[in-house]
């Protein structure tokens, strides 16, 4: 059968197949033996109990090594090229719960050079977008005491000893097969994949000893993390462990929300009125008509609307099996399931925008070497 999606780290088009993707890109399901040993140090996430998080690499070497008193850090990131998203809250949400749950410390990369090399925006511009899309990030929670947030363009002298040393690993050839790029693609490109391995290997140097590191993330991120792992053993690091998500998705009903669909797409600094609006046109796995829906019942397995409660606003699951089957016996119609949706995400959002604006007072403490913002 033909494969007609494609998942890089900058371009996620079609209906993505993430079994399919699992064995294209070579990772490992979270299973049940998995999920259960993770249960032993504390509440398993949603996200993991669902499948969201659902693939991995040495996971359980990771926790191994953290059994033995090796603790590990923390690694994710950001391309700060405009607003955030709720796309881009979902994978930082989890991490949150990692670092309450294992207690570590934590490094958020700010790629503000990926996005002025690969987008047509200026160096001011991704700057600017950082500083947004950190309060984002900060007003979710994350520890002030343990958690550093690295800006490429200012914390150069840190990362560019390692990024060399990756760089000198990796061939023009791997970056080619790995990334596709071509004749045309301008050299800050073909190097930018060592900037983002930086980081992994940054906490062996912190603590003068190998440490392990975990990047909970998109799948569309492994392209980068498989050349990291490949120069690790030879550069004298631990590979970093990998937790890969599935794409949040879209409320036009596609598998990835994206910043090019705003009426698809919830924005952390929307409004009430916007999310109405936008929800109100979400895609459904509804009927025509409400006789039809109330005779036939509607789909929950095709509904954005659904899709939103089980990624992100639904705990329960027993109230999320029963929001499925009153779909299904047409006990309950789209235009009810949209007005709940709406409540909870302005309910998320309220809150949020309250914490993002004491984010404000915060955000410095977290400037990895203390850069100024």
């Amino acid at each position: 059968m033909a494969e007609d999606f494609k998942v890089t780290p900058w371009e996620v088009t079609g209906d993505i197949d993430y079994d399919v993707l699992m064995k294209r890109f070579g990772t490992t399901p979270i299973d049940e033996a998995m999920i259960k040993r993770i249960a032993k140090y504390g509440e398993v996430h949603p996200m993991l109990r669902r499948g969201i998080f659902y693939s991995h690499r040495d996971l359980g070497w990771l926790l191994d090594e953290y059994d033995k008193g090796n603790r590990f850090y923390l690694y994710t990131g950001r391309g700060p090229s405009g607003n955030t998203h709720l796309g881009h809250m979902m994978p930082w949400i989890f991490n949150k719960w990692v670092q309450d749950t294992f207690k570590v410390k934590m490094i958020f990369q700010m790629t503000d050079d990926e996005k002025f090399l690969f987008k047509d925006l200026t160096l001011h511009d991704t700057r600017d977008m950082a500083y947004e899309n950190a309060l984002d990030f900060v007003a979710l929670g994350f520890d002030p005491d343990n958690t550093k947030i690295i800006v490429d363009t200012e914390n150069i002298d840190r990362l560019y000893p390692i990024a060399l040393r990756v760089a000198k690993k990796v061939t023009f050839s791997t970056a080619k097969d790995v990334f596709g790029f071509e004749g045309s693609s301008n050299i800050g490109k073909i190097f930018f994949t060592t900037l983002e391995s930086a980081p992994a290997f940054l906490p062996s140097e912190i603590e003068g000893r190998p440490t392990p590191v975990v990047v909970p993330c998109g799948i569309d991120q492994d392209p980068h993390f498989r050349v990291t792992r490949d120069v690790a053993p030879g550069l004298g690091y631990p590979k970093p462990s990998m937790l890969y998500c599935k794409m949040c998705p879209s409320l036009n009903g596609g598998d990835k929300m994206s910043s090019s669909d705003e009426m698809a797409t919830i924005y952390t600094t929307d409004t009430p009125k916007q999310v109405k609006k936008k929800v109100g046109r979400a895609f459904t796995g509804g009927c025509v008509s409400v006789e039809e829906q109330r005779e036939k019942g509607g789909n929950p397995e095709v509904c954005a609307v659904f899709k939103y409660n089980y990624y992100l606003f639904e705990h329960d699951d027993a109230k999320l099996n029963e929001m499925a089957e009153k779909c299904r016996n047409g006990e309950i119609l789209c235009g009810e399931c949209k007005v709940a949706l709406t409540s909870k995400i302005n309910v998320f959002l309220e809150a949020h925008q309250a914490k993002r604006e004491e984010a404000k007072e915060i955000v410095q403490k977290m400037a990895f070497d203390g850069f100024k913002w």
